[in-house]
Formats: C-alpha cells, structure tokens, sequence
C-alpha cells in the first residue's frame, strides 16, 4: 500500500509541474510544517467529546508521517501544543497531556524502526515531570536516525522563541547578526520549511515558526486536520510543486533563498 501510494504521489507532483518556468525546486517539498487544527470541531460534528477530536488528530499524524517518510521529506515540523494552549479548559489539557505520553509510548518506537529523529522544541518549565521524562527518552532514543526529523512544538510560542533567543545574545554579548540568532533559537539545526500547512480553513499563523516561516509558501486546507490524510498531503505539495519561490527577486531571476524583502515592488 505505501508503494502504491508513494508512486502515486509522484505521478501527481509531475503532473503538477507543467511546461512552465521552474516552479518551487522542481519538486516535492524537503522541509515542511503543519498546524494541525480542527480536532475540536471534527469531535464537535460527530457529537463526541474533544478528547475523541485529538485522538483522532494523533492517529492521522501517524499516517501522515509515514507517508512523508515514503516520499523521502527530510523534516516536518508540527505544532502540537502552544504556549497559549494551557489557557483551555484543565480536563482538555489534563487529557492532553495524558494522550502525548501515551502516543510517544506507541508511536516513537515505530519513528525509530523507520530511521526517524524525534526532536521537541519549546520549552518545559510547567509540562508534567512524566511527560518530560518520556520527552527525553524519544530524543535520546532516536538520537542518531537520519532518514528524517519530527520536530514537535510542544509548549511552543513564536514569540516566545524570539524573545528567548535575544535574551540569549544578550547574555553573551554576541553581535546581533542573523546567523548568531540563529544559534539562539530552540532548533538551530533546523531548516526553514518551504512549505507551511495549516488545516481546517483558518487563514493565519498564530505565533508559530515566526523567524522559520520568513519564506514559508502558505497552504491553508478546509479539512479538518483528522481528515487531512495522505491524499491531502499529496494535494498540498502538488501545489507547491506550482508555485515560484522568489524570495524577493523577479520572476526567473534565481534569488537565493532569505536574501532581501519579498514585498518590495
């Protein structure tokens, strides 16, 4: 089945190119993130609990991630749990918090066969010791895998990050020059993704990856993120695969990547 889907996926991405000038690479996107939204709503229609909405969130993600890995994605990024997230009602977080330990105990070990890295960014004052504890074992246990990596922002702010990072600078008296705040940030090693989804119809970014996301091409999906499956992650990169990435210079002039302002004239 993984096969069939991933020639599937590939037929698609050609299809998606066309005659015209090189569009994003040419190719299926490298480096990816996602804000996975929509699981209370998707629980809401079915008239479950939102308990029922994660869950179902956390079991899509699984298939979503091996998809990616059968298409050869180096990295997805996806926002799990924000800073502002804790302001939800106790019994939500509470189930929350109980279902990330219970997902790191099922999922990972499968991450792991298939060469994955787990990698959280954010930070963990306030997150339950337990949580933490398994926080650490995914990490140190998928330490060396490079087929791909799962960076998981967890307890994740943008603005947060930016403020943490200059404070870092700060405290060091390094020079304020982007390749030493860059060092500052919760992932350095992480590259900018080129492609940001985000389900469920919403049409912003709400504080994630503000510094990543400089050059990020957008996609925004009205499927909830429990039915956003491998087919809509296909659809999602097929539309990338159309776009020209500028990064501010003219069409067909080969910019490099970050350099100048994307809205001068």
């Amino acid at each position: 089945m993984a096969s069939w889907r991933t020639w599937l996926a590939r037929w698609r991405l050609r299809g998606a190119r066309g005659p015209a000038e090189p569009a994003a690479g040419g190719a299926t996107a490298r480096y990816i993130a996602i804000i996975m939204d929509g699981n209370g709503r998707w629980a809401q229609r079915r008239r479950l609990p939102v308990a029922a909405g994660h869950r179902a969130g956390a079991k899509m993600l699984r298939r979503v991630l091996e998809h990616a890995l059968d298409l050869g994605i180096r990295e997805v990024t996806v926002y799990s749990f924000s800073t502002e997230n804790w302001s939800r009602p106790p019994e939500e977080v509470a189930a929350l918090m109980d279902l990330f330990v219970e997902m790191i105990d099922s999922q990972v070990p499968d991450m792991h066969e298939r060469g994955a890295r787990v990698r959280f960014v954010g930070r963990r004052d306030g997150v339950p010791e337990k949580l933490v504890r398994r926080i650490e074992e995914a990490e140190a246990l998928t330490a060396g895998n490079t087929r791909m990596t799962l960076y998981i922002a967890f307890n994740y702010g943008g603005r947060r990050e930016l403020l943490d990072a200059a404070a870092g600078l700060a405290a060091r008296g390094e020079e304020a020059t982007e390749e030493n705040f860059r060092r500052r940030l919760y992932a350095p090693e992480m590259h900018d993704p080129e492609l940001l989804i985000r389900t469920s119809g919403e049409l912003r970014i709400s504080n994630f990856l503000l510094w990543q996301c400089a050059y990020s091409e957008l996609y925004f999906s009205d499927k909830l993120w429990p039915d956003f499956d491998e087919a809509a992650l296909d659809e999602a990169l097929a539309e990338y695969a159309r776009r020209q990435r500028r990064f501010g210079g003219r069409s067909g002039a080969g910019a490099a990547g970050g350099a100048g302002a994307e809205g001068a004239p």
